[in-house]
């Protein structure tokens, strides 16, 4: 007997074992054949959240639609009262079913055999699936079927936490709104966990009815306090209160108008280094000048960079990226326009590699230069004067062009070119060899993104970094190929470009003792632009903490009337700087000067460096002819009145084609003939020559 019942006891367990194993089998069976379909899920969740671009404090710039057309952005804080609200309305079993409820689905398989409309047996996973594959609209019972397998799926592979999230993150609430963070922002203006508890009621309303019942509508109004009225949250909901939606700054903002170049690869976040508060400032400024009546140019660009690092905070295009009138569809920033004066620090660093200095002496007065078309011109200054010997300095301070031409000319234009084209990396719009020594007039063309980034080597002594927009990544700038940290410079010569240029009182002669390029301090350094005809004005300045460039003219490149880069660019540049210092970008670091050595030879105070050779460095741009005008190879054309003024550095000797025609610095001569004239100057020591083609009237 006691062995019958040992066999009986042997033959249960076995039953069950096995049993078991099949339950286990069956479970694993489902648990992973589920995997891919919750994998299959999770893909779809993704696919429905929108790429965001976050500027560098964590404000959303620009949210681009998601497949399915709507605006949505994932949950950043959560919120308990939000949870508890939606959990009530929605699925109070929530916390305890495995993704469907047996009893309200029994009820719909009733309603469904008898031909009746299904009511909302779903349950949050069920609704999430839903929305998951598109299904929003389908109620038949063999779609509910296939949500149920679908949620179970889910649930096995997710948590309750993770679900109620995603639940949240793909929910409708209305107006092209997915989310409830997208809601919060757009129709409250903030975050969920800031939403006050009659908020959360009116969007826990919005469910179910987004279209008809969204918050803004008295059908929400209504649903909100008959909803509040089963929860332990506030009743006091006016239900004449119709709350409209704010303005649908979720879409793209103006921020987000320049950024579009730079965020093509992004993933969901795209991070910027950009301050969005500052970025609209900074457009602010802009469009408050360049909407003044005074104002004869309709279009304008910014840049702001954070330094040494690179970074870009501000890039300002266009003053109303929204309007489809005067080009502001153009980003400027990236726009190539002729630089003007800008382009002067870097010839006047080339010239100080090449052994001037800023105490050389260079002459201020009209040349004759034979450019490629066989014809000479002649270089003017900005207010058509002449001021003789100038130095380095003064020429560099004060923007003269004439010394400038002559400062590119000694360094030589192939040197010039090098610096440019395999130091700074520069791509031109076309060969360098067609600007010649038009580059120190401001004929080179860039964009003021890119030169702004070239002039960076100034605060940065000589170390071009690559610009940031996506840190801690580069990117390669408009034109420019730079992809790691390089010095293309001296230390020394860097700094000697910095002290001219943030040497105001040199300048007075041509900016004024006060004037828009006047800040409220001293570290600072600048350089004004203006191009042919005022197409263009530009102004860049830097501390070595910022730096921020600025150009204003107009898209179809018509001219200004007569803004210089002082009084165009100027005004923005300092309204911009001056907004800058007071920010915690200014760190207020001041120059270093550190290596450089006065010299006071000249009876001032003047600047090089150690080691220098004064006489011979001072003298090294020093034209050695006596005679100043006209010049060799000059061709006139001869009236009855033609009288050629013939002018001199010191007093000379003066013989026309032999013949003595008097002394003097200066005296005329009148030709009487056409013909090939030689034009000798003497003195004791020195003898110059020049030749003159006196031809007929054309």
């Amino acid at each position: 007997m006691k062995g019958r019942h040992t066999y009986q006891y042997s033959t249960l367990s076995r039953k069950v074992r096995d049993v078991l194993y099949i339950c286990l089998i069956s479970f694993l069976v489902v648990y992973l054949s589920s995997s891919a379909m919750a994998v299959r899920l999770m893909h779809r969740y993704d696919a429905l959240l929108s790429k965001q671009w976050i500027d560098r404090n964590g404000t959303i710039l620009h949210i681009e639609p998601n497949d399915k057309g709507y605006l949505s952005i994932p949950i950043r804080n959560t919120s308990l009262r939000f949870d508890q609200a939606l959990v009530s309305k929605e699925d109070q079993m929530f916390w305890y079913h495995f993704g469907f409820n047996p009893f309200r689905m029994g009820q719909d398989f009733f309603r469904a055999v008898l031909g009746k409309r299904l009511q909302g047996s779903s349950t949050l996973t069920q609704q999430l699936v839903k929305n998951l594959l598109h299904k929003e609209n389908d109620r038949t019972f063999r779609n509910k079927l296939v949500e149920t397998v679908y949620s179970i799926a889910l649930e096995l592979h997710t948590s309750k936490e993770a679900l109620l999230r995603m639940y949240e993150n793909t929910a409708y609430f209305g107006e092209q709104i997915q989310g409830v963070e997208t809601a919060s922002e757009y129709y409250f203006g903030k975050d969920t966990a800031s939403l006050s508890d009659e908020e959360i009621l009116r969007l826990v309303s919005t469910l179910g009815s987004p279209s008809l019942r969204h918050p803004g509508t008295t059908a929400n109004s209504k649903f909100s306090k008959l909803f509040s009225d089963s929860l332990a949250m506030t009743n006091e909901i006016d239900t004449d209160k119709t709350s409209k939606p704010k303005e649908p700054s979720l879409r793209r903002a103006n921020n987000a108008f320049e950024l579009e170049m730079f965020a093509g690869d992004c993933p969901k976040q795209c991070d910027f280094t950009i301050d969005a508060e500052l970025n609209q400032r900074v457009r602010e400024i802009l469009a408050r000048y360049l909407d003044t009546k005074l104002s004869t140019a309709d279009n304008g660009a910014v840049v702001v960079l954070k330094l040494p690092e690179n970074e870009i905070l501000a890039i300002v295009g266009s003053p109303h990226p929204d309007s489809l009138t005067s080009g502001y569809q153009l980003n400027m920033a990236t726009a190539p326009r002729p630089i003007g004066s800008t382009a002067k620090p870097f010839i006047y660093l080339s010239a100080f590699e090449n052994g001037a200095r800023p105490y050389s002496i260079v002459d201020d007065e009209e040349n004759a230069y034979a450019i490629g078309t066989g014809f000479a011109f002649y270089p003017k200054n900005y207010d058509g004067k002449f001021r003789g010997e100038v130095t380095l300095h003064q020429a560099l301070s004060n923007s003269l062009n004439v010394p400038s031409v002559k400062v590119l000319e000694f360094s030589g234009l192939p040197y010039f070119y090098d610096l440019l084209q395999t130091r700074l990396h520069f791509v031109p719009y076309q060969p360098l060899e067609r600007y010649e020594l038009g580059i120190a007039l401001g004929a080179l063309e860039m964009d003021l993104l890119t030169l702004s980034h070239y002039f960076t080597i100034f605060p940065n002594e000589g170390v071009l970094r690559p610009l940031t927009i996506h840190p801690p990544t580069a990117f390669p700038a408009p034109m420019n190929t730079v992809t790691k940290p390089e010095s293309v410079a001296n230390t020394s010569f860097v700094r000697l470009v910095t002290r001219i240029l943030s040497d105001r009182e040199a300048g007075v002669e041509q900016f004024g003792v006060v004037s828009s390029l006047t800040l409220p301090m001293k570290n600072y350094a600048l350089k004004t632009g203006t191009s042919r005809d005022y197409h263009d004005s530009w102004t860049i300045g830097y501390t070595p903490d910022f730096l921020v460039g600025v150009w204003i003219g107009n898209s179809d490149n018509t001219p200004m009337k007569e803004l210089s880069g002082q009084s165009g660019a100027g005004g923005i540049w300092h309204d911009v700087m001056t907004y800058m210092i007071t920010t915690p970008y200014n760190k207020e670091t001041a120059f270093s000067f550190d290596g450089l050595k006065e010299f006071t030879e000249s009876g001032g105070i003047e600047f090089g460096l150690p080691g220098d050779d004064y006489e011979k460095a001072r003298l090294l741009l020093a034209s050695d002819r006596l005679i100043v005008g006209p010049h060799d190879g000059d061709t006139i054309e001869l009236s009855e009145n033609t009288t050629v003024p013939l002018r001199a550095r010191e007093r000379v000797q003066w013989r026309v084609n032999g013949v003595d025609w008097g002394s003097g610095s200066e005296i005329s001569w009148q030709p009487k003939k056409t013909g090939v004239y030689h034009i000798e100057a003497s003195t004791q020591n020195r003898v110059d020559v020049l030749k003159l083609l006196v031809t007929e009237p054309q």
